[in-house]
């Protein structure tokens, strides 16, 4: 732990400014009664918090922090200690960002971090601000570090850097650097370009010039592992198992008596958020599962089999598929078609409910994923799409949220589903959006579009499992494109659609890349596709990443 002598030390030697007054950290720290600070919850996981400054790799480090089985969350450098009161927090770790700590307007380290007494690792943007705040100072760099460096161990003693090789290959990406340490920090490590690589001052606060996050820092996950263990004194126990008995907990405490409703897809989060509930609440839950005439060939059939017969959960199986298709009628933008979607659901689950009785609470699988995507501008992370989980929800809605993987990545959905005993089939499904079909005919929706697409959807689904790739892909579907284009069949002319594959590989859909697939795979799929659906003559294969792209393509 840190000394609390050490932060008022440190505070009294630095001034910030804010709400046109000058204060230190100190002063600010009393001000908001730092014993009470980050008093956490009642069963309160334990947790090392990621403060965001906007680096692209911000989500990666909650993400290693999990894989060290210690619970992390990310949360904007300018929130409150408020939005960490549902945690037991044992560390702080600062991220990168674009900014530079003396350029007017730069983000600043919250007061609570230091007030807090708890252990600090700075990362990039996160070590110059470290030293910023704690009488450092920071300065461009003559010669910046992109990419690939080597780093130097003049410390192998400290615990930050225990069991590592003394040459370390690292990923940098800096342009600014330390000049003068603050007072009670060395230099443990160095590289060619950077005399301060890796800085700690023995008790508690440690900076690294690069990203231990990324997995060109090939020793990254050791040093992180060391930080959380031997310096926040993590216990490392945060596993699905535990996740599932904090979340029934959790659940069965929000839901009391209540009733409650599942929107229920058959996609792994849905089954997974249901299941969850389920366990807590038993028959207090009834899952409603819409089949809007959106989903693949035979999907309502499994989910109506899957849940009701062999799970024993409450289901509701309802036909709204004209409905649907009609509210979606002269729409082409996707985030209308999106927000309509939504909007509908909602409706249709709340006009259910008012046949139910009373009912309190809507489940939903919504993910991380879903939430960072769907972030607005000016956050950490720019909206690139509204997804229906977290955008289509009208301002009016009675019903209270119930999202129990809210905080997970799609990986750790997985691990828990089988920690809850859910079936293979299930839990390794690849993802499938929650517009469906309709976000993936591109402009306006039809029912005859979709069942067109249903049936090239199907001959990918059957190609890539009879070529044993399934598994290896995050997902592989068919793009009905608003092309149409010329062709010959026989002695005939054609003027057909034009329908794009769109086959990736990911971990969690924040980042994915094009899957390469076998050519002969591929001429399967385009050849069955041409001559099995007559209604279309070309088939083209999306190579596309993400970033720049999209997975889905609205």
């Amino acid at each position: 732990m840190v000394d609390q002598t050490e932060v008022s030390a440190a505070a009294d030697r630095i001034r910030i400014s804010g709400d046109n007054e000058v204060s230190t950290y100190l002063e600010i720290a009393e001000a908001r009664e730092p014993g009470q600070l980050l008093t956490p919850a009642p069963n309160a996981p334990e947790a090392v918090v990621v403060i965001d400054y906007g680096s692209q790799y911000s989500m990666l480090i909650a993400r290693r922090i999990r894989e060290a089985n210690v619970y992390s969350e990310l949360v904007p450098w300018n929130a409150g200690p408020e939005a960490l009161s549902h945690l037991r927090v044992k560390g702080f770790v600062l991220s990168g960002g674009p900014a530079s700590v003396y350029a007017p307007g730069a983000p600043t380290l919250p007061p609570y971090v230091l007030a807090s007494g708890l252990p600090v690792l700075g990362i990039c943007y996160g070590m110059q601000l470290l030293t910023h705040s704690l009488g450092g100072r920071v300065a461009p760099s003559s010669s910046r570090e992109y990419g690939h460096a080597v780093i130097t161990v003049s410390d192998p003693e400290n615990p930050l850097l225990d069991g590592l090789p003394a040459a370390l290959p690292v990923w940098m990406s800096h342009g600014d650097r330390i000049i003068d340490l603050p007072p009670g920090f060395r230099a443990i490590a160095h590289s060619e370009n950077s005399p301060v690589a890796v800085m700690a001052n023995g008790t508690g606060y440690l900076g690294l010039q690069f990203h231990p996050e990324v997995v060109h820092t090939t020793e990254g996950d050791h040093l992180l592992r060391n930080f959380l263990t031997r310096i926040a004194g993590c216990a490392a126990d945060w596993t699905p198992a535990s996740f599932v008995e904090e979340s029934i907990t959790t659940i069965t405490e929000q839901v009391g008596g209540g009733r409650v409703i599942c929107a229920l897809s058959g996609g792994v989060d849905s089954a997974v958020a249901a299941t969850l509930v389920h366990r807590a609440v038993g028959d207090q839950l009834t899952c409603i599962f819409v089949d809007n005439g959106l989903l693949r060939a035979e999907e309502a059939e499994r989910v109506v089999s899957t849940f009701r017969e062999h799970m024993a959960i409450n289901l509701i199986h309802l036909e709204a598929r004209e409905r649907f298709i009609g509210e979606l009628g002269g729409i082409t933008d996707p985030e209308r078609k999106r927000r309509t979607i939504g909007e509908t659901f909602i409706h249709v689950f709340e006009e259910e409910a008012a046949r139910l009785g009373e009912v309190d609470f809507i489940v939903q699988g919504t993910t991380y994923p879903d939430v960072i995507e769907s972030a607005s501008t000016g956050s950490a992370a720019a909206k690139i799409k509204t997804h229906h989980n977290v955008g289509g929800l009208p301002p009016d809605m009675r019903l209270s949220l119930v999202e129990p993987l809210r905080n997970l990545f799609k990986d750790e959905v997985r691990r828990a589903g089988k920690e809850l005993g859910l079936a293979d089939e299930i839990v390794y499904r690849q993802p499938f959006p929650g517009p469906g079909l309709a976000i993936r005919v591109i402009g306006e929706v039809t029912a005859q579009k979709l069942n067109v697409l249903r049936r090239c959807d199907w001959i990918v689904m059957d190609e890539v499992k009879r070529a044993a790739v399934y598994y290896e892909l995050w997902q592989a579907f068919a793009v009905l494109t608003d092309t149409r284009t010329v062709g010959v069949q026989g002695d005939f002319r054609t003027y057909g659609f034009c329908v794009a594959l769109r086959c990736v590989t990911a971990e969690d859909a924040m980042t994915a890349d094009w899957a390469r697939l076998p050519y002969d795979l591929l001429a399967r799929i385009s050849s069955r596709i041409v001559n099995e659906v007559p209604e279309v003559n070309r088939v083209v294969y999306d190579i596309t990443s993400k970033p720049p792209g999209t997975i889905e393509w609205e």
